[in-house]
């Protein structure tokens, strides 16, 4: 565009010049037929270079046009891409939040898993401990044979016409000669006792009720409360034991959210910061409606832990 302006006032100055000392070199009235064929010829280039610069400037306004065309497909494309690249990562976040939930629920199935293999080895061995004493229980009976029949002729064991070869205390059922304390009642005086501060005497009270009454639940209660009173003491590795034996023997039992609680911070108290927080985490998973998981979810915030 500026080289055809360029050549239009070459033409210009041209034509100017042969207008001006055309007339001077003839008579006033005789202009050559050069002259005339000269200005002709300059008035079809200024033509000639008007259709020029005419096509250029509608090229130009083609090319502008198609500029502002590209520069819009460009915005369109770019806004296009935003929105696919915000779709992904919502997908991938959706993704991610599935696959903490799928881990989530394999770690609470593992957990089941490993609580079922503990309370199968705890049947075990309570069954064990049972036959040892019945077997105890026979041999003392064997024991009681040959001095069973009195002077009185009583042959009921441990009655009061007891012959004199009868050894002292071996009429009761239970091993060692001790009978079975009332369940009932020896729990609700470890209760009792705990409540009023008396740890030593809560702590045999509850040592009965979970040695003489393995299989039922007021077994997993009591060793609860033996792990308060360890708990109480600081003596935290022995309350961890207690806890864990509510936790994966009694499952059930309406003290094991709690159990599971003071475990973890327990854990937490002998510097176990990673077990303390899988524990109560494993406490959200278990039981998340209950007191025990929202005193867990706040010991988690405090510690800065999401």
């Amino acid at each position: 565009m500026h080289k055809s302006n360029h050549l239009r006032q070459g033409l210009l100055a041209i034509a100017a010049l042969v207008l001006l000392f055309g007339p001077a070199a003839e008579p006033a009235h005789a202009v050559s037929k050069e002259m005339v064929e000269l200005q002709t010829q300059v008035q079809q280039l200024l033509d000639a270079v008007q259709r020029l610069q005419s096509t250029m400037d509608a090229r130009l306004g083609v090319l502008e046009h198609l500029a502002q065309q590209t520069a819009e497909q460009s915005n369109q494309v770019s806004t296009a891409v935003t929105a696919l690249q915000q779709k992904i990562n919502a997908q991938n976040d959706a993704v991610s939040g599935k696959v903490d939930s799928v881990s989530g629920q394999v770690q609470s199935l593992n957990d089941s898993v490993d609580e079922l293999k503990a309370r199968i080895a705890k049947l075990d061995k309570s069954m064990q401990d049972l036959q040892t004493q019945l077997q105890a229980m026979q041999a003392a009976q064997a024991q009681q044979q040959p001095g069973a029949t009195g002077p009185g002729g009583s042959t009921t064991p441990g009655g009061p016409d007891q012959g004199p070869g009868l050894p002292s205390g071996a009429g009761s059922g239970a091993t060692g000669g001790q009978q079975a304390p009332p369940l009932q009642e020896t729990l609700q005086a470890g209760v009792r006792d705990y409540t009023a501060g008396r740890y030593q005497v809560a702590q045999g009270e509850f040592q009965d009720v979970a040695h003489y009454y393995p299989l039922d639940d007021a077994a997993g209660t009591a060793q609860f409360y033996l792990g308060e009173i360890a708990y109480q003491q600081k003596d935290y590795p022995a309350a961890i034991k207690e806890y864990n034996a509510v936790v994966e023997g009694f499952s059930g039992n309406a003290k094991a959210s709690a159990a599971q609680l003071h475990k973890g911070f327990a854990l937490i108290a002998i510097d176990k910061r990673e077990d303390g927080i899988h524990e109560l985490r494993s406490l959200i998973q278990r039981h998340p409606q209950t007191p025990e998981a929202r005193a867990a979810r706040s010991k988690l915030t405090a510690m800065g832990v999401k």
